[in-house]
């Protein structure tokens, strides 16, 4: 049994670090180059079961280049894979990430791969007994998304979709979603025209169908809307060295708090602090932390 289930992308991740981001049509040399898992959606599994959440993941992951080594990888992290379709003919998704060291900010550019040929049929199939939380980004088709969502929300499970990396189709999505999770641009993105405050754009985008937004801000915090109102919580302080996945990191973070039951003050805590952890140290995965570490982390700040 699992209490969260996650429907996403497993990615195969080339990343390059360089002295900073190239400008357009710029080479530059760069300083170290590694080969790992990664996908919006192995990334947030794996933050959660890092975190001890329960947390299974429906993806599609082909077995050509290695892709059974993804999964593989998924599975000792904890990860439930028997969701997992594996395609002898298919490639999985490849994502080449350039991390600037200079404020460990990124630049990614993404092939779908097998994620993109996730079909309805296989969300048909995905068993939503005893699941809390059903979790979407968009690296998979949109239909099978929305298929998800409605038979989840079915199933008494709440809806939750990080929007990113953006595509327009999230707009038609939104009705069926309980937990809305976003950044800046794609908050404004989902809204043009709309107020540019991000409180003002958190609390238009819960008129369009979320009971709850999270607008996450990078190194300025987040934005909480819901029923009760609208409040900023400010970012942990730490050096930044790598920031990606760092918004996986909360995500998965906060879907293990408030499964187990937290308030959401101490659910945004505990995934501001996760978070805080995965952008001071390098890599994506590897870079998450385990639950003890969040909580010394927690029990040192002030």
């Amino acid at each position: 049994m699992h209490d969260l289930l996650i429907l996403g992308s497993v990615n195969r991740d080339l990343i390059v670090h360089a002295p900073r981001l190239p400008e357009p049509g710029e080479t530059l040399r760069g300083q170290s180059f590694a080969s790992c898992i990664g996908g919006k959606g192995a990334n947030q599994a794996v933050a959660a079961a890092r975190l001890g959440a329960k947390v299974a993941l429906g993806a599609r992951v082909g077995l050509r280049e290695g892709g059974a080594a993804l999964v593989a990888q998924l599975a000792r992290e904890g990860v439930a894979t028997h969701l997992i379709a594996q395609p002898e003919d298919e490639t999985p998704g490849v994502a080449l990430i350039v991390v600037g060291a200079e404020d460990g900010e990124n630049q990614i550019v993404t092939v779908a791969g097998s994620n993109g040929t996730l079909p309805v049929d296989q969300v048909e199939a995905l068993p939503l007994a005893g699941v809390k939380y059903l979790v979407a980004q968009q690296e998979l088709p949109p239909a099978s998304i929305a298929r998800a969502f409605e038979r989840a929300r079915a199933a008494g499970a709440r809806t939750v979709l990080n929007a990113a990396p953006f595509r327009p189709e999230a707009v038609s999505l939104l009705p069926l979603v309980d937990l809305l999770v976003v950044n800046a641009l794609e908050a404004a993105a989902l809204l043009p025209g709309e107020p540019a405050t991000p409180e003002a754009l958190a609390q238009a985008l819960r008129q369009r169908g979320p009971s709850s937004v999270l607008l996450s801000l990078g190194a300025e915090g987040l934005v909480w809307a819901d029923a009760a109102g609208c409040q900023r919580h400010a970012a942990r302080k730490v050096r930044a060295v790598d920031t990606v996945g760092a918004g996986d990191t909360l995500v998965g973070a906060l879907i293990t708090a408030l499964a187990e039951g937290q308030a959401i003050e101490a659910a945004l805590r505990f995934a501001q602090a996760a978070a805080a952890i995965a952008v001071s140290r390098p890599g994506v995965q590897d870079a998450m932390p385990t639950r003890a570490e969040v909580i010394q982390f927690l029990e040192a700040a002030p």
